[in-house]
Formats: structure tokens, sequence, C-alpha cells
């Protein structure tokens, strides 16, 4: 799997590389945003706040779907986030955001390198996405040997997005993570490509789809994160309703400890709600 993944980031980094040579006539438009807001799922996009505008992000993942009882998961233990966003510029985001699980508390920014313009003269968008996160539970749940910086991650990622005509908007991004701690058998440093695809079928209404796949090797068993689902939206709501096999919400965790398979339909319902001001 890990090499059919590779040529793909070498393709993309290659792009990167040629991309700022490509100057921007004036009279060269932008093409509309790919993406309706600055998530797709659980990944960024190469979306940004205007300058002085904010969003709020609330994403919300029920426990695993087992059977009638609990309502496919409804009933379960739930994780939620809530992330406000800021444009600093039209280009240069910040955010912060908040979890339950793990009381994660994240510190997130994202700079627009490129966007794809009406004529094909670059025809891609890149943007650049960082965060560093803290992990804020009580000094026991990190057991011997504690340190402050044991608390904390980071993730660094290049995001590259194509709109395809009207309906089809697709991006890639090689994905860079760093744990200062890590449970036993799993990798402090990390790496992986996550792909996603939104399809507009219907107005305002979408399939969207992500897949991350990660590169290097733990030796607990780490799989794919999969989710798929259904967006919709309007001018300044978007309502995202899918069902995942990863819960975490958080980037970082989401590829380091994603311990369901997805052919093992081991899968949460979630949905997300952005709100643009």
């Amino acid at each position: 799997m890990n090499k059919r993944i590779l040529p793909i980031v070498f393709f993309f980094t290659g792009m990167l590389l040629i991309a700022p040579i490509m100057a921007q006539d004036d009279q060269d438009k932008p093409i509309r945003p790919p993406f309706e807001t600055t998530l797709l799922i659980d990944n960024q996009t190469t979306v940004n706040p205007y300058k002085g505008a904010m969003g709020l992000e609330i994403q919300h993942r029920f426990s695993q779907i087992s059977s009638i009882s609990d309502i496919f998961g409804i009933y379960g233990t739930a994780n939620t986030r809530m992330a406000l966003s800021y444009g600093i510029t039209d280009k240069l985001m910040v955010g912060f955001g908040t979890t339950r699980s793990y009381k994660l508390q994240d510190l997130e920014w994202k700079y627009s390198i490129l966007t794809q313009t009406q004529s094909g003269k670059i025809p891609v968008s890149v943007s650049y996405a960082g965060n560093m996160v803290l992990d804020a539970r009580n000094v026991d749940a990190f057991g011997e040997g504690y340190k402050a910086i044991h608390r904390m991650s980071y993730m660094n990622q290049v995001i590259v997005s194509r709109k395809f005509g009207m309906l089809i908007s697709a991006q890639v991004a090689p994905t860079f993570i760093w744990m200062n701690a890590v449970d036993e058998n799993y990798n402090n440093l990390n790496l992986s490509v996550n792909t996603g695809i939104r399809a507009m079928v219907l107005g305002f209404h979408s399939i969207i789809l992500e897949y991350e796949q990660p590169i290097t090797q733990a030796e607990a068993d780490v799989y794919p994160n999969l989710a798929l689902g259904v967006e919709i939206g309007t001018s300044t709501h978007s309502f995202r309703v899918f069902a995942a096999n990863y819960n975490a919400l958080v980037k970082n965790y989401n590829v380091v400890y994603n311990n369901n398979n997805p052919l093992d339909l081991e899968y949460q319902f979630g949905f997300n709600i952005s709100i643009k001001f």
C-alpha cells in the first residue's frame, strides 16, 4: 500500500516546487472556493475565512455502531469538539478548539500559498496547515516519568486541491505528525496522506469522502481513516452527516491511534456544523 501512496506524494511535492514560479495576473480571476468550509470532514481544506470573518465548527461523533438497543451508537459515549477560526487576512487563518476526549486544546493555523485560477494558469490551490495540541488531562493519566512537554503534539501538512468544473473538487494532503509521548508500540513520528472528494449533486448538497493512509508503520495495529457522508450547505451554514471508522476528532490522534479496521465495518455516525460570521 505504501508503494502506491509514495508516488502521489512525490508528484504533488514536485508540483509545489514548480507552482511558485507561475506569476498570477491581476486579471486572472481565482475560482470559486472548491469546498464549502475550512473542514471537509475532519481534514482542513484549502479554504480560509475572509479577512475579519469568523467560523464556528461543531464536530460530534457518536459511539461505535453496534445494535438497535443503543440506536446504533447514539446512546453510547460521544465525543465533541468546538472550534473558532478567524481570518487575519484573506490568506492567513488562526483558530482554537477544545475536544472532550483527552481534554485536548488545539491551536491551529493555515496559510493559502496559491489559488487555482479560472484560466488554468494556476491549476491547483495550495495551502499549508499546522497545529499545536495540548493534552490537558490530569497528571495521573501520563504514568511514570511524566514531564509537562509530554502533553504536546504537532501537525504540519501541505494541502493541494483542484476544482474540476462546477461539481467536483478533490484534494490530497501529505501530513507530518509528531507526538512528544505515545503509548507503548506507537510512533512519535507519523507520516500519512489524506485524500478528500466533494461531489455536488443537487444545489448546495454534496456527497463527501475522506481517506487517510498511514505511511509509517507502528508495532500496534493502526488502520486507515475512512469517512463517507453528505453535506447540506447554505450561504452561512454547512451541515455534514457521515459514518467514519475513527472518533478522536483531532487529526493528530486520528492518525496515530486509529485501531478500527475499515474492512471490519467498525464505524460511528457523526455530524459537523459549520457557521460563518
